[in-house]
């Protein structure tokens, strides 16, 4: 099932309302669909070079409201929050974040959140229905959601429209490590951030 909508997204990634099925799929896959808007982005980019800061835009407030649906789930459908959650596997995980905010530790909640957030080979799903499930900030939230989904997005588009079809083929021989590193840069970044602002 998960080639055929993987085959599916490539080729709305070569309709001409292609935009509209991105944010369509930015959207959806922060809270449920499981393609990442990775696959429509760097075929995009190629195609069209002159429109990769629009794309990258498109996919990142499209994820980042559609973060927020995810919230809802999570802050509200509780039973199918969960179900969804252990679907995944991370039934553990968000029971130590929860743990962690009952007992004061809000900057490890955030790190967490910003890592679940960043670091896509975890579902981004599984970060924003557990955002809402433990009662999150939803203004910090919002903010981890276009922070770490802009910055990786960004890069995704930025190389595409630099490298094309280099960067393409490394990205199906190297995606999950692209990913690890991006995450790991956006913890580094988040890190900083709040060693800057304390």
């Amino acid at each position: 099932m998960f080639n055929k909508l993987y085959q599916k997204s490539l080729k709305l990634a070569a309709h001409k309302s292609s935009k509209f099925f991105l944010a369509i799929v930015a959207f959806t896959e922060s809270s449920f669909f499981p393609v990442p808007p990775d696959i429509m982005i760097i075929p995009m980019v190629i195609a069209k070079k002159i429109d990769y800061i629009k794309i990258f835009l498109i996919a990142t407030i499209s994820s980042a409201l559609g973060g927020l649906l995810g919230y809802f789930i999570g802050s509200t459908f509780i039973d199918l929050a969960m179900n969804v959650v252990q679907f995944y596997g991370y039934e553990e995980k968000v029971m130590n974040l929860k743990n962690n905010l009952s007992s004061g530790g809000e900057f490890y909640v955030f790190l967490g959140a910003l890592f679940l957030a960043g670091f896509t080979p975890l579902p981004f799903k599984v970060f924003t229905i557990t955002s809402g499930i433990i009662g999150f900030n939803i203004i910090i939230f919002f903010f981890i959601c276009l922070m770490s989904r802009g910055l990786r997005f960004f890069i995704v588009s930025y190389l595409s429209y630099k490298f094309g079809n280099i960067f393409n083929n490394f990205m199906k021989k190297n995606g999950a490590k692209w990913f690890a590193i991006t995450g790991l840069i956006i913890v580094a970044i988040g890190l900083t951030i709040y060693s800057i602002i304390k």
